[in-house]
């Protein structure tokens, strides 16, 4: 059965705790015992950049979130899906919904490897038709 990529997300979010990216960032923030200047200041951003954050308005570049990740103690996982332990060190997911979100991806990983492959097979075979 061939799953699509809406289909993989959705799987994986469902074994997530339900926040959003913001909702998370303020969480930590929180836990952290941080304000909003101080984590800004840390992180190298206007205090107006970590608000929009936490209000889902912006979301940070990849640096930015490993960056925000490390400050606030949390995983990079956990901020964007809610996977792994939380703040307050609940476990937001059991090994059992990590083990399936990892076969739902590797399943991904499959299926996108046969799909190159059958591109570049078929760009080949027009190569060769046109020459």
């Amino acid at each position: 059965m061939r799953l699509s990529t809406e289909t993989v997300i959705a799987r994986l979010r469902q074994t997530g705790d339900g926040d959003t990216l913001g909702g998370r960032i303020w969480r930590a923030r929180d836990a952290a015992k941080l304000s909003t200047k101080e984590l800004a200041d840390r992180l190298g951003v206007r205090t107006e950049t970590i608000s929009a954050w936490e209000r889902d308005r912006a979301e940070p570049r990849t640096n930015r979130l490993f960056m925000l990740a490390a400050v606030l103690g949390v995983t990079p996982a956990w901020l964007i899906a809610g996977i792994g332990r939380s703040p307050d060190g609940d476990p937001a997911t059991s090994s059992n919904d990590l083990h399936e979100q990892l076969a739902l991806v590797k399943k991904l990983h499959r299926q996108t490897g046969e799909a190159i492959a059958a591109l570049e097979a078929e760009l080949d075979r027009l190569d060769r038709n046109f020459r």
